[in-house]
């Protein structure tokens, strides 16, 4: 499987890269929303990892662009990783487009429980439409 991380931190994309790699997971970084696209273009990814406070493009404003694609990538699983705790960014994410939303520091599990879940519910849709 191939992950996408748009981040503008090096230090969390490194700690959940390493994270993804323990599961055989490739991750693919970016560190803005521009770049994030640039590499959805590019690439093949099963899921996106966005953080929201970003230099340049931020989170949400990439996640518009993703789902106003023409193409299939415009469905791509979208998991919101921030450390914003405004009592409204998991309603305000979730109504942009973003699948999920998780709290940094995320745990492990967690993320993994939370990719499970919303690559299985992409591939039912997948078969559902088939």
């Amino acid at each position: 499987m191939r992950v996408l991380f748009v981040d503008d931190d090096a230090m969390n994309r490194r700690v959940v890269h390493d994270m993804l790699k323990v599961a055989g997971v490739t991750v693919d970084e970016a560190p803005d929303g521009a770049s994030g696209l640039a590499k959805i273009d590019a690439g093949d990814y099963a899921l996106i990892l966005m953080d929201l406070r970003m230099p340049g493009m931020d989170g949400l404003t990439a996640i518009k662009h993703i789902r106003e694609r023409a193409d299939a990538k415009a469905g791509l699983p979208i998991i919101v990783v921030t450390a914003d705790t405004s009592l409204d960014i998991r309603e305000d994410c979730m109504s942009k487009g973003a699948d999920e939303v998780l709290m940094k520091p995320v745990a492990m599990k967690l993320l993994f429980q939370t990719m499970g879940a919303l690559i299985a519910r992409k591939s039912r849709k997948s078969a559902i439409s088939a």
